[in-house]
């Protein structure tokens, strides 16, 4: 699977509103319109707000989208909020990409694979859930130890640490990869045309389904 810096790349966000309808230069929507793949979020099942997160580049010297995330329930916490509290299901979706050269082209990135998701929707619910009580320094000791068990567990999707799912994706069943721990869960399976991952707390995965989505205007900034 990719190293972080591969899987995690590089953010890209954009920010401001729509403007008659149309994605502008500062329009959030535009870095999820830009990508070449079908996004997921969760289905009509669903009720609860819908928000963008992040959509951001996997290392490729083009800078085009590789993957992103689509909220549902609670905002994110700001920096120093109580977290514990917060519903929430954050959908990721990355695009199958073949053995690729590095932005900077000195090396090369593997081809990506539910472990990428894996990761990242990992990674997504330690930011989402770290705690807030801690000091700087403590809470980047903690940030380190669990993404670096986060990382193991993404590139053993096989192994005891994860169990069996099944789940609908545009209304048919789908095999997940699924974990619980103390912070949340994460899944991570896949999707036609890309690789699905998903991450929650307070909202339970057993009963949620995924499905593409036509109109991306159902979600909306946090």
């Amino acid at each position: 699977m990719d190293a972080t810096s591969q899987a995690g790349g590089a953010t890209v966000t954009a920010g401001g509103p729509v403007v008659g309808g149309q994605a502008g230069p500062a329009d959030p929507l535009v870095p999820y319109l830009s990508a070449d793949f079908p996004w997921y979020g969760l289905d009509e099942g669903w009720s609860g707000r819908r928000y963008l997160m992040q959509a951001g580049a996997g290392g490729r010297a083009t800078g085009s989208v590789d993957y992103g995330s689509l909220g549902h329930g609670d905002e994110p916490a700001k920096q120093y909020e109580p977290r514990d509290m917060r519903k929430f299901a954050a959908v990721v979706t990355m695009a199958r990409r073949d053995s690729r050269r590095s932005a900077d082209n000195t090396g090369t990135l593997e081809a990506t694979s539910a472990s990428s998701a894996a990761w990242l929707a990992g990674s997504g619910l330690l930011a989402a859930t770290w705690p807030g009580q801690l000091d700087r320094a403590l809470r980047q000791d903690w940030l380190d130890q669990q993404s670096s068990l986060a990382w193991d567990l993404a590139d053993d999707l096989a192994g005891p640490g994860w169990s069996s799912l099944s789940l609908p994706v545009n209304g048919l069943p789908q095999s997940f990869r699924y974990r619980e721990s103390e912070y949340g869960w994460v899944l991570a399976g896949e999707a036609p045309g890309v690789l699905l991952g998903a991450y929650g707390r307070g909202v339970s995965a057993y009963g949620i389904g995924f499905s593409s989505v036509p109109d991306l205007a159902a979600y909306t900034r946090p």
